[in-house]
């Protein structure tokens, strides 16, 4: 049996996959994930899938560590911090992030 991301967890790395994609590419706050898989009959509360991005963070650091010595090679780096504006859950107000 292959090893999984999470040790002795039941999500495969497709399930991960999609969390983190819909989250961190597709702007997907976990409480609407939560509810998509909800209407599909599976119930994962947003505390599981917020530990499961935790635990993803972990396995991916070396990853991370490996990009940023990529990029500080570089003498410059470019960025686009342009605001936009983000809606709080549960409030009707937008604010600049």
């Amino acid at each position: 049996m292959p090893p999984h991301v999470i040790d002795k967890g039941i999500p495969r790395t497709g399930l991960l996959a999609q969390v983190l994609v819909a989250k961190y590419a597709d702007h997907l706050p976990l409480y609407r994930q939560e509810r998509i898989f909800g209407r599909t009959g599976l119930t994962l509360p947003r505390s599981t899938l917020a530990e499961w991005v935790g635990a993803c963070g972990v396995q991916l650091r070396p990853l991370v560590d490996a990009l940023r010595a990529a990029l500080m090679q570089h003498p410059v780096l470019h960025a686009d911090e342009t605001q936009v504006s983000m809606l709080a859950p549960g409030k009707k107000n937008t604010h600049k992030a």
